[in-house]
């Protein structure tokens, strides 16, 4: 048997203050457009805000609906933006907040399984890595270099050849 541990970093900043003005402005357009999330249902908002490798902003939410699983969450509804408006073009950031309306909203929030899958699909297919910013509506923020990082044994095309 051979032990492997596959490393993962995260940089943690107290506050959205503590980041620079790029990041702070692409958390704040995150964090602004989650109260255009349609979700009924959970009211938990989710946001998305990414930036293109031209400089072009693009913004997102989650869109539910009453039979659960029709729903989508706001980095794929990102993603899909992304790909059929901008062809071609890789995302360099993306910033992704939640608004819980029955909660707190003061923690960071990650992407589900199949926004993990999604991310790294698309970080392969436009041979661009994702910055992800990752925040509620205040607190703390984490930072990872590449969204592949969140899937480390990611399932792609060359799993099927």
């Amino acid at each position: 048997m051979i032990k492997k541990e596959i490393p993962f970093a995260v940089e943690i900043y107290a506050s959205a203050e503590e980041l620079n003005d790029s990041d702070a402005t692409l958390l704040a357009k995150a964090r602004a457009i989650t109260t255009q999330a349609y979700a009924p249902y959970s009211h938990f908002n989710v946001g998305a805000a990414a930036m293109l490798t031209d400089g072009t902003t693009v913004t997102a939410t989650n869109q539910e609906n009453a039979s659960y699983p029709v729903g989508i969450c706001a980095e794929r509804v990102l993603l899909s933006a992304v790909a059929s408006q901008f062809t071609g073009r890789g995302i360099i950031i993306m910033a992704i907040s939640y608004h819980n309306i029955n909660g707190k909203s003061n923690t960071p929030i990650s992407p589900c399984g199949i926004c993990r899958q999604s991310l790294a699909e698309y970080e392969e297919r436009t041979h661009q890595s994702i910055r992800l910013i990752l925040s509620g509506m205040l607190g703390e923020v984490y930072i990872i270099e590449k969204a592949q990082q969140l899937l480390p044994l990611t399932f792609s095309a060359v799993s099927l050849k």
